[in-house]
C-alpha cells in the first residue's frame, strides 16, 4: 500500500519533532535556560500554582500567543513546556513549509535540501530546541508573505484578508513586526498600480497614466484604500484593544511592552547592551547598512530569491521590505543588538520564493548545485553567527550545544530555589519577581511565596515584620540590582523606618541573598 504524500509529510514532521525534543531535553539535563523561557515558566506557576487573582497574569502577559503555548504543555511538565512548544512548533513550520512545497514542486531535491535546512541549520535548532518564541515567529512570518504572493498571483482579497490575520499574529508574537506595516503603506500603492489593466508596464508611466485620467485616478484611489483597510485595519484595531485592555488592568496603555512584570525583554535587553558596551572587552554596536549586508552573508539565498522575481517590481519590493524593517529596528531601539531572530526570517523568505518560482528555471541542474552550496554556506555562518552573536543568551547555546557540557548560568538562580524550597511550608517568603523570575521558575511550590500580583505585595514592602518570614534581596553584585526595590538598600531603608526589626542572613550566592526576619 503506497502512503500518500500527506501521510508521509506528517511522518517525516513527526520524526523532525522527536529529533528537536530530544535535543532539546539533552539541552535542558545540562542546564541549559534562557530568559524568555523561564520567564514563562514562572508566569505559567502563577497561572497554574499561584493564590490569589491571576487574571492579570493570564491576559496581559507579552508576547500572549509564545505564553498561551507555553501552557498548552505546562501540565506535562512544567519546565520542560517552553521547550516541547518550540519543538513542536518548528516541526509545524516544516510541516506547513514543506505542504506548500510539495503543491508547487515534484522534484524531491527541494524537499531533502528543506530537511537539510531544519536538520543541521543551527538557526532552525535554536527555534527548536531553546524553548523561545522564534518558531511561532517564523510560522506567521510565512504565513503572511505566502498569502501576499498567492495576491499577487490570483488577486483576491480573500488572500490579503487571510494575510493581514497572520500579521495580527505575528505582532502577537513579537510586538516589534507593527514596525512592518509602516513599509507596506508605499508597497500597497505599487501592488494597486500593477493590478490596473494597463498597456504599460513601468510603474512610473502606469502611475503617471492613471493620475491623468479621472477614472484611473478614481479607480486607483478606491482600490488602494481598500487594500489599506483590508491589510492594516485588524492589526491597528487588534493592538488598539489591547492597549486599552492595558488601561483598564494595568492603568498603562503600554504595560504589556514596558514592565518587566509583563514580559521578558525590558531588563533583559537593557542588561545585554549594558554588558557589552561596558565590559573589559567593549564591542562595537552594529551599524545601520552593515546589517543588511549581514543578512546578505547569513542567508545569500535571497540573491537568488530577487533573481527568481526580477521581472515583477513590486514582488522584489516585497522582497527588501524586510531589509527596511530590520534596518528601522536597529535605528529604532539602538539600545539594543538585532537578535538572531530577525536573521531567520529571511531563510524563511528566501525559502517561500524558491518554492513559488524555481519551477521557471530553465537550467535545473545548474539551479539545484547553486542552491546547494548556499544552503552549505548558511548552515555554516548560522552557527558562526550565534558563537560570535553580542547577545549573551544565543553564544550561550551554540557553546552548550556544540561543546555538550554543563551550563552554569543559572546556577546561583537554581540553589536559591533549592533553598526557598527546603524552608517549612508555613514559610512566607517576600521576593520581586521582576528580576527574580529565574529563582520562581526553580522553586517548586510557589505558595508561600509573596509576589507582585498579590494584593499582599505592597504590604509587605512596608511592614516586611507583619507579612513576611524570609525576604530574598538582590546583591551588589547582581547586574539587575538596580531594577529592584529589593536590594541592599531596601534594608537600609527598612531599617531606618522600623529600627527594632533585625535582618538575619541566613544564605547568600553571588547574586542573591536571603534574610530571615526577626522581630526585636
Amino acid at each position: 500500500m503506497m502512503i500518500s504524500k500527506s501521510a508521509y509529510l506528517f511522518i517525516l514532521s513527526l520524526i523532525l519533532v522527536i529529533y528537536y525534543v530530544v535535543c532539546g531535553v539533552y539541552l535542558n539535563k545540562l542546564g541549559y535556560y534562557n530568559h524568555e523561557s523561564l520567564f514563562y515558566i514562572e508566569k505559567a506557576k502563577i497561572m497554574f500554582e499561584g493564590v490569589g487573582n491571576r487574571l492579570k497574569i493570564m491576559g496581559l502577559t507579552s508576547p500572549m500567543i509564545p505564553f498561551y503555548a507555553t501552557l498548552i504543555f505546562t501540565p506535562v511538565s512544567v519546565t520542560l513546556a517552553p521547550v516541547l512548544a518550540s519543538a513542536i512548533g518548528t516541526g509545524v513550520l516544516f510541516y506547513i513549509i514543506a505542504g506548500a512545497l510539495i503543491k508547487r514542486l515534484t522534484n524531491d531535491f527541494y524537499m531533502w535540501l528543506l530537511l537539510a535546512i531544519f536538520l543541521f541549520h543551527p538557526g532552525m535548532l535554536y527555534a527548536a530546541c531553546s524553548g523561545k518564541s522564534i518558531y511561532l515567529v517564523l510560522i506567521f512570518f510565512f504565513l503572511f508573505f505566502l498569502n501576499l504572493f498567492k495576491f499577487y498571483r490570483s488577486n483576491t482579497t480573500f488572500h490579503i484578508s487571510i494575510a493581514s490575520i497572520c500579521l495580527v499574529t505575528l505582532i502577537f508574537c513579537d510586538y516589534k513586526f507593527i514596525w512592518l506595516t509602516l513599509f507596506f503603506l508605499p508597497l500597497v500603492l505599487s501592488i494597486t498600480i500593477h493590478s490596473l489593466n494597463l498597456g504599460e508596464q513601468e510603474s512610473i508611466f502606469r502611475l503617471f497614466q492613471s493620475f491623468n485620467s479621472p477614472s484611473l485616478r478614481r479607480k486607483l484611489i478606491n482600490k488602494t484604500f481598500a487594500l489599506y483597510i483590508i491589510l492594516f485595519a485588524l492589526p491597528l484595531v487588534a493592538v488598539l484593544c489591547y492597549k486599552l485592555l492595558n488601561l483598564t488592568h494595568a492603568n498603562d496603555l503600554n504595560y504589556f511592552n514596558e514592565s518587566p512584570y509583563a514580559t521578558w525583554n525590558v531588563l533583559i535587553d537593557k542588561l545585554s547592551f549594558d554588558e557589552q558596551t561596558t565590559g573589559r572587552i567593549y564591542r562595537i554596536p552594529e551599524i545601520s547598512i552593515l546589517i543588511s549586508a549581514r543578512v546578505l552573508l547569513f542567508c545569500p539565498m535571497i540573491f537568488v530569491a530577487v533573481y527568481l522575481l526580477r521581472e515583477s517590481t513590486y514582488q522584489i519590493l516585497t522582497i527588501l521590505t524586510p531589509f527596511a524593517f530590520i534596518e528601522f529596528l536597529h535605528v529604532k531601539y539602538d539600545k539594543v543588538f538585532v537578535a538572531y531572530q530577525y536573521y531567520l526570517i529571511f531563510i524563511i523568505l528566501a525559502v517561500l520564493c524558491v518554492i513559488i518560482k524555481s519551477h521557471t528555471v530553465k537550467n535545473q541542474k545548474a539551479f539545484k548545485i547553486m542552491l546547494a552550496i548556499m544552503v552549505l554556506v548558511q548552515i555554516y555562518f548560522g552557527g558562526y553567527y550565534l558563537k560570535t552573536s553580542s547577545i549573551a543568551e544565543e553564544k550561550n547555546f551554540v557553546n552548550v550545544l556544540f561543546n555538550r557540557t554543563d551550563d552554569p548560568t543559572q546556577e546561583d538562580n537554581a540553589d536559591v530555589a533549592n533553598y526557598l524550597s527546603s524552608l517549612p511550608d508555613d514559610a512566607h517568603i517576600l521576593i520581586d519577581d521582576a528580576t527574580a523570575y529565574p529563582i520562581v521558575a526553580f522553586t517548586h511550590d510557589i505558595r508561600p511565596l509573596i509576589l507582585p500580583y498579590g494584593n499582599s505585595f505592597l504590604s509587605a514592602l512596608e511592614s516586611p515584620d507583619k507579612y513576611a518570614d524570609y525576604i530574598v534581596i538582590a546583591t551588589a553584585k547582581n547586574a539587575l540590582t538596580g531594577y529592584t526595590q529589593l536590594n541592599n538598600k531596601y534594608i537600609i531603608s527598612i531599617k531606618k523606618t522600623i529600627p527594632q526589626l533585625i535582618f538575619r542572613k541566613v544564605f547568600e550566592t553571588t547574586d542573591w541573598m536571603v534574610y530571615r526576619v526577626v522581630g526585636n
